[in-house]
């Protein structure tokens, strides 16, 4: 019989598939036994490295170079090659890299699995993780000595894993380089010395569930999961891309995907910003994982770079996630035999990748479920962008209602002021509260008001109020003048009907006593808690800036000795409502007397504390607080 010599391995090789071997015995339901017999063969290998020498081309017993084929021999190949599509058991012809260049119909019918689909494919690819590594090693060591050599392990079909032994064995082909031939047997240990392939009956058993045709069910459940992501999408009250994020990858875990993951694009580099697995948030691959960020040549880097999806039915790169800090393949560590990457993409922005996998128990991935994970992969996109001009736009929101409040109040000698603003729970837009609080004359001006509406609109009429009566101040010696001429330039400006309420002090100090004028239009309050514990709601008086051209707006003038204090406040304090509707007005005399002889910053973070409270944090308008006392 002709004889093959084959060529001297290199040993990269051979330490290639001695890290996989490592790598192996780490995972879940890795057999011993076949591993030690691998780890055994690989040492074959290295001694017989170590020792051999140099190689030429493959040659016959006689060292003369292989003939040219005969048209016989030519139809006897095609006699072989019927005979080895319509053979009785499942046949494998591998190529020397271990690419399946041929699979008969019977190995078609186990891998279930179109004709023609495994060629070109890694034989390892259709091999279950544990078991992976000693396969790769009884091939090349049939590769190396041209004997058989038999494996047990377990290949990945699309009704779920299956326990076989593939056998190996060299075939000489006159004229062309060797090949090997891999039968798939049922594995030992049933009766008669064999058994039936075992099956894993999870997916049987899913689809007695169904209750009907299996293509049905799998199109309900893709449907079902569209719609709870979308209902999650909406439900997003708090506006987070983080939360977002979170709680899709924890929904699409299950029956989806076994494990998913999220790479977000921040600042031109993809980062890892979630991992979900069935293990829950805090289980160690999950950690792991979540400290792995993709690299630029990992699956989710190429799929994010060129915006197209990609769906590996049977991964045979173990290295398409990265790998962890020890070395491990992420693919190794999530089990995973099979993954789909879709971009995060709304059509126009691409903003990451999402990654599912499954573990072999659930079979591979089909086109179907690439169909889901785009869509997935949209619906992400366009929440992400809501999310992130939601948030843009917040900012910009609070920048300028930051703009429309002092950066910080004076020091005055005898006086204390505190301030405190709260936004309304219930509303993400600027507010049209504002307070002052500046030089006027020999004395002190404190403005405090609310603009009707919210919005940039009424940010600027906020503005505009806030900024003419701290002008028209250095004008006008009364605070209702001042107020009466502010009105005459709201008035000329188009509001489109918004109002201004507004209270306006003028603070004048008289040895140990504080002289204050009052002018108000339309706004509530303000208080004046004495050192005593005495409290006086003071009413408002007048109608409104910007409505009418003629306003009389109230005045009113009182004194304040030391210790007592003058509490202004917006209608946000008095109209919070409580869980038993009733409001914060009616408790405000007692909530001021409860705090008097305190420090206005005492004074103000109380009421701020009792009126959020009493809201259960459910603030319906904003509130705006403003006390000075007397020192």
């Amino acid at each position: 019989m002709p004889r093959r010599e084959w060529p001297d391995e290199p040993v990269a090789d051979i330490a290639a598939r001695r890290d996989a071997l490592r790598q192996a015995a780490s995972l879940p339901g890795a057999d011993p036994r076949t591993l030690i017999d691998a780890v055994l063969t690989e040492l074959d290998a290295a001694i017989e490295t170590l020792g051999a020498g140099a190689t030429g081309a493959p040659t016959d017993a006689d060292g003369t170079p292989a003939e040219g084929l005969p048209e016989s021999v030519r139809t006897e190949r095609r006699l072989l090659h019927a005979v080895f599509q319509q053979a009785p058991v499942p046949l494998f012809l591998l190529e020397q890299d271990g690419t399946i260049r041929r699979a008969n119909n019977q190995a078609a019918a186990l891998l279930g699995s179109p004709s023609g689909y495994a060629t070109g494919k890694p034989l390892t690819s259709f091999v279950d993780l544990p078991f992976r590594a000693a396969v790769q090693t009884q091939l090349a060591a049939v590769a190396r000595t041209g004997k058989p050599r038999t494996a047990d392990c377990r290949l990945l079909t699309s009704d779920g894993p299956v326990d076989v032994a593939l056998t190996a064995a060299a075939a000489d082909l006159p004229g062309d380089p060797p090949v090997r031939i891999v039968t798939a047997t049922p594995a030992a240990g049933g009766p008669s010395g064999a058994r039936e392939p075992q099956r894993d009956d999870k997916p049987a058993k899913r689809r007695a569930a169904a209750k009907g045709d299996p293509a049905i069910a799998a199109m309900t459940r893709r449907l079902d999961a569209v719609t709870a992501v979308t209902r999650v999408l909406l439900d997003n009250s708090t506006f987070s891309e983080a939360v977002t994020l979170q709680r899709c990858a924890r929904l699409l875990t299950g029956e989806i995907a076994d494990w998913v993951l999220i790479d977000i694009d921040r600042g031109g580099r993809l980062l890892r910003q979630f991992a979900a697995g069935p293990g829950g948030h805090a289980d160690q691959p999950a950690r792991v994982a979540r400290g792995v960020d993709p690299v630029q040549e990992s699956l989710p880097a190429v799929v994010h770079a060129t915006g197209k999806s990609v769906l590996l039915a049977h991964p045979d790169d173990p290295g398409a996630l990265g790998h962890d800090p020890d070395g491990t393949p992420l693919v190794m560590l999530l089990g995973a035999t099979s993954l789909i990457c879709v971009p995060i993409s709304d059509g126009t922005t691409g903003y990451g990748t999402l990654t599912l996998t499954r573990i072999a128990d659930k079979g591979p991935f089909g086109v179907a479920d690439l169909g889901l994970a785009e869509e997935l992969g949209r619906h992400l996109a366009i929440a992400i962008r809501v999310d992130r001009v939601f948030r843009q736009r917040s900012q910009v929101a609070e920048a300028l209602q930051a703009s429309l409040l002092p950066a910080r109040l004076p020091s005055v000698p005898g006086l204390e002021f505190a301030a405190a603003y709260i936004g309304a729970t219930q509303f993400q837009e600027i507010s049209g509260d504002f307070y002052d609080v500046f030089k006027a004359g020999e004395g002190w001006g404190i403005a405090v008001g609310d603009v009707c509406g919210k919005g940039q609109d009424a940010a600027a009429m906020t503005g505009a109020a806030r900024h003419a009566i701290r002008a028209l101040t250095h004008v006008h010696d009364a605070p209702g003048d001042v107020l009466a001429a502010a009105n005459e330039v709201l008035v000329a400006e188009d509001y489109d009907d918004r109002f201004v309420t507004a209270s306006l002090a003028f603070l004048r100090q008289r040895g140990r006593r504080v002289q204050v004028r009052l002018g108000s239009c339309g706004h509530v309050g303000p208080a004046v808690v004495r050192a005593d514990g005495r409290v006086e709601i003071l009413e408002g008086d007048g109608l409104p800036l910007g409505l009418f051209a003629d306003i009389q707006p109230g005045r009113l003038e009182l004194e304040l000795n030391k210790g007592d204090v003058l509490f202004f406040y917006t209608d946000g304090v008095t109209e919070a409502r409580g869980t038993d509707m009733t409001f914060f007005e009616d408790r405000l005399a007692d909530a001021l007397a409860a705090v008097a002889g305190r420090s206005a910053s005492e004074i103000v973070r109380a009421v701020q504390e009792l009126v959020t409270t009493f809201s259960a944090g459910e603030l319906k308008d904003d509130v705006t607080i403003l006390a000075v006392r007397v020192g």
